[in-house]
């Protein structure tokens, strides 16, 4: 079948949004990397909150991954900061 385009991945994005502004959250598609990882960044009360880990995971890569079995995982690029900065 191939990678999803990004227009793919909106479309499930799309399903899952409206539980998630139901909680004051959202979800952005970041991009999509040759090697099947899924970028995207949790938004609003989402970005954060200590279930995000489970939205992320049981919620969005688990809807995205029933389509697209080959998309590796989902990573939220939030939590890619650096929680120190040198110090």
């Amino acid at each position: 079948m191939g990678m999803p385009t990004k227009e793919d991945i909106e479309k499930i994005l799309d399903e899952i949004r409206p539980a998630l502004r139901f909680d004051g959250g959202d979800v952005e598609l970041v991009d999509i990397q040759e090697d099947g990882t899924v970028l995207v960044r949790l938004l609003g009360a989402c970005s954060g909150c200590g279930m995000s880990v489970l939205t992320l995971k049981a919620g969005i890569e688990r809807a995205i991954k029933q389509k697209f079995p080959e998309v590796k995982e989902v990573k939220d690029v939030s939590t890619d900061i650096p929680s120190s900065f040198g110090f």
